[in-house]
This record gives structure tokens, sequence and C-alpha cells, in this order.
């Protein structure tokens, strides 16, 4: 009987041994060394950017009924990295806003980080992830025929979302157990033009009104903030104020900026203002006005103003005075998808 004790109780020790074995089998993968890295990081929130043919605006904001600090961009909603290796390898990883882990390729890593929370903005990669570009959707409006300052044959798109950024090139990370720290400053691809239409007569006859803005770039190299050569005419919607009209206006820039040849070269876009506007008395009228200098001067983002408008009270008083908003004589946007 005692051998049979003994013989019991060592099976049951083996069956212990056994389960312990088994849950440090199952723990070990988890706890591997690894390549990869623990990405922390940072964003900065600029709506413009300053250099030597701008304005410093933060040190000599006007009084435009909107403080300039109200007009930064907010933090994303996720982070996106990309990374490849020579051999082409290519994975992408969706992350918190505030980082998270990653795992990257043995070697050298090509790594490219943007925020995933965009609406309007279209994702196009070339030979490798240093060649992926972002551009925006084409829109239409029934009733822009363009502009006699506007550069000829421009495609009219939508404003871009706030794109954040960073490109890390030949990056080599180590096998390790627990992932290295990496900070990464994502800078601002996309900048914001505050637009004011200023009226001199006749601002009480406006109901509704919408502008366009020609001679923006078109689309962005993420990896190097280098925008398109190509221009476009950028659509959107306007609020009606008690100076006249004002929009706040995404665009990723001017053609063709930053590079050695600016601002030197032989052929500089065009930038033209449009303002479409919907009296009372359901009556439509545009406006025209060149402001190649002002944004010439102002890349990244700005203040564009113009003023001395006028509108007539034999415009703005003639016809029923009942004009309904919802009519579709103001006519309607189309965003036309682009294949992904």
């Amino acid at each position: 009987m005692k051998r049979l004790w003994q013989a019991s109780l060592m099976i049951l020790l083996l069956a212990a041994t056994a389960c312990e074995h088994k849950d440090l089998c199952v723990d070990h993968r988890e706890h591997a060394h690894r390549y990869h890295i623990h990405v922390l990081p940072e964003y900065r929130m600029e709506w413009e950017e300053y250099n030597k043919y701008g304005f410093e605006w933060k040190q000599q904001w006007p009084d435009h009924y909107l403080d300039y600090e109200s007009l930064r961009p907010g933090k994303p909603e996720g982070l996106r990295v990309v990374n490849s290796n020579k051999r082409g390898n290519s994975n992408t990883h969706n992350i918190s806003a505030d980082g998270g882990v990653v795992t990257l390729y043995e070697g050298l890593n090509d790594v490219l980080f943007y925020n995933n929370d965009t609406e309007y903005i279209v994702f196009s990669r070339g030979e490798n992830t240093a060649t992926t570009r972002a551009s925006t959707r084409t829109r239409t409006r029934a009733t822009y025929n363009g502009s006699r300052y506007a550069n000829d044959g421009e495609e009219t798109i939508t404003p871009p979302d706030i794109l954040y950024a960073n490109y890390f090139a030949d990056f080599e990370v180590e096998k390790v157990l627990e992932p290295h720290e990496v900070e990464v400053t994502l800078h601002p691809l996309v900048f914001t033009y505050k637009v004011r239409y200023e009226f001199a007569e006749g601002q009480e006859y406006v109901a509704m009104a919408r502008g366009a803005l020609s001679g923006m770039a078109r689309s962005v190299l993420i990896s190097t903030g280098e925008t398109s050569a190509e221009g476009a005419t950028l659509l959107y919607d306007c609020e009606v104020t008690d100076f006249g009209v004002r929009a706040l206006v995404n665009s990723f820039g001017i053609p063709a900026y930053p590079n050695d040849n600016y601002p030197s070269r032989a052929e500089q876009p065009r930038h033209a203002l449009n303002l479409e506007v919907m009296l009372r008395n359901g009556s439509m009228i545009n406006f025209d006005f060149d402001v190649t200098d002002q944004v010439q001067a102002q890349p990244h983002g700005g203040v564009i103003v113009v003023d001395g408008i006028v509108i007539e009270p034999s415009q703005g008083t003639s016809g029923s005075g009942a004009f309904d908003v919802e009519v579709n004589d103001w006519g309607e946007y189309e965003d036309i998808p682009l294949p992904l």
C-alpha cells in the first residue's frame, strides 16, 4: 500500500510539473527577442509656416474675430506606420495617436509615419514607401466656371484634411527583448489660409457665399514635404459675417515648394480668389480677385484679404426678396471618387 501511495504521489508531481512547463512554453513567444520599437509621437500643431518670404502672424496677429491659437489643428485620432525593406517587403501598422509598438524587418527599414484619420485625402504609393503621395478628391460645382485670373486647365478639388507626417530612411533596429523607445516628431503637410472678403457696401444683401482659390498644389510628397508642380483650384464654403464673408481653407500650399529654385522660377502660377454670393432676393453674383502676391508671400498658409467689395442696392433689392436658401439654383458640389 505504501508503494502504491508513493507511485500516486509521483504521478501527481509529474502532472503538476508538466502543466507548469506548458505555461512557460506559451509565455515564451510573447517575450521573445524581436525587431520592434515603441513609437512615441509628438505633433507640431501649426496652421501656417513662417519663412523668410512670408509674414510672422504669430507676433503680429490682427483682430480678425479668431485668435491665432484657435486655428491650430488638433491631435489626430490615430497613427499609421508603414515600413519597407530593400527586398520590397512592406508592412502597415495602425496604432494609437499616442504611440504604440510596431515590428520592423531585420536590417534597414524605410519607415513612413502619418495620421490615419483623414476623410478627403487620397494616398498613392509609387515604387517604394518614400514615393507615397497625398492628394485629394476631384470636386466640381455647377456654378463655378473659373476665374479670369486663374491658370488655364486647372482641376477643381476638395480641400484636404489636416495631415501630419515624418519619414525615416535606412532606419535599423536591434533584435531586443523589450522594444526601444523612438521619438517621432510629426510635421504638418496641410496648412490653413484664413480668407477675408471685406465689403464696402451691400453686405446686408448676402444670404450665402462660396469661394475658390486657384494655383494651389495638387499633391504633396509625404517623405519630404515637397508639393507637386501641378496646380489645382480649391472649392470651399464660406461664412457670412458682419464685415462680409470669411473662410478657413486647407491646402498643401503652393506648387513645387519648397525647393532650391523658389522663388526664382521663371514661371510661377497665378493665384486667383473667387467669391460667389447668393443674395436674399435669389440673385447670384461672382467676384474675382488676383491674390498672387499675397499667396506667393505665404506659401504654407496665412491670411488673405480682399476688400472694397460692393453690391449695389439695385442688385440687392430687385426681385421678390423671398429667397429660400434651399433652392436648387445655388448648385451642389459633386465629389468624384478616385481609384485607390
